[in-house]
């Protein structure tokens, strides 16, 4: 079997790999949230006025301070949602799966264990 083909099935391996799995359903229930998708429409258009102000000769303080509260305000809707949740930490387990696997690959490939920068777990860094 060649390196492609092996890397064509650990792909294939990936994909149904039930935290991909999961990341796909929840990327899919983020993109179609309404909620979300009024939020980000907002979220860009209060940075869009945000930067014309700054434009301008005169800077309006209280609006500007006003326009960032709104901007604070729409992040943290966003970030607290149960549909952002999900998406976060399913994208966090395929984050760590991706890393295990390239680890798994550099240790069989050099024969030696990746840096992890997490000191514990080696005897220093090369």
């Amino acid at each position: 079997m060649s390196i492609y083909s092996l890397a064509a099935e650990l792909g294939k391996a990936i994909r149904e790999d039930e935290r991909m799995i999961r990341m796909e359903k929840a990327k899919e229930a983020y993109e179609s949230s309404e909620k979300i998708g009024n939020l980000m429409m907002e979220y860009g258009i209060q940075q869009q006025a945000l930067t014309t102000m700054g434009d301008g000769d005169e800077i309006d303080t209280d609006a500007v301070t006003r326009i960032q509260d709104r901007i604070d305000e729409i992040y943290a809707e966003i970030t607290m949602d149960p549909i952002f949740k999900e998406l976060d930490e399913a994208q966090a387990a395929v984050n760590e799966l991706m890393e295990t696997v390239n680890n798994t690959i550099m240790f069989n490939a050099t024969g030696q264990t990746p840096c992890t920068h997490d000191c514990s777990s080696c005897s220093g860094c090369h």
